[in-house]
């Protein structure tokens, strides 16, 4: 599958917030650090082509999280700020879908491509994709504008940020989203 200007894509960015990077909340190592800048290049690439976007903001349920609302982590971080005109869909689930509108903003707009990036592959960026997915948009999740961090199993063993990452990309890879790298989508971009 292929993207271009004339599809009017949305830009889906999940989660780039403060306290997303919180060290040992969410795991003892991150993979992708490059991710952030990633998601800088496309963020500058859509508005530069005046394409929609559209900020996801977890507001955690959690009063221990440092995602929860009132505390700074659930600020997003000062790269992505949003534009006026750019809507803020605040959840408190892994779903951009679940409970609030964006599926209503999106078919309201004509809008049914999306390219995702965000935090974290295995949570939030992984269910919003299936999500995306199985309401018919079509999909495309950029695999170096997302990253993850290790797990402990329920063995006890630990798994990396990096595999964790890989297979949840695999995972998701065709079946739910076309999967491309930031340079790949901005080199051929027209």
């Amino acid at each position: 599958m292929t993207i271009t200007k004339k599809d009017n894509p949305a830009l889906l960015l999940i989660d780039v917030q403060k306290g997303i990077n919180s060290p040992g909340y969410y795991g003892t190592e991150r993979n992708n650090p490059n991710a952030e800048k990633n998601i800088e290049a496309l963020l500058h690439k859509w508005r530069s082509e005046e394409l929609p976007i559209y900020h996801v903001k977890h507001c955690s349920t959690n009063p221990d999280s440092p995602l929860a609302k009132g505390k700074s982590g659930n600020d997003f971080q000062d790269f992505i700020q949003p534009f006026a005109h750019e809507p803020i869909i605040e959840k408190d689930v892994n779903s951009a879908f679940i409970r609030t509108d964006l599926r209503a903003q999106l078919t309201n707009n004509k809008i049914d491509t999306l390219v995702i990036v965000g935090l974290t592959t295995e949570h939030c960026v992984s269910t919003s994709t299936r999500m995306a997915s199985n309401f018919g948009f079509k999909v495309f999740l950029i695999e170096d504008g997302v990253a993850a961090f290790d797990k402990i199993g329920f063995n006890g063993e630990r798994y990396s940020a990096q595999m964790v990452h890989d297979i949840e990309i695999a995972n998701l890879k065709d079946e739910f989203a076309t999967v491309l790298k930031t340079e790949n989508l901005l080199t051929t971009f027209d």
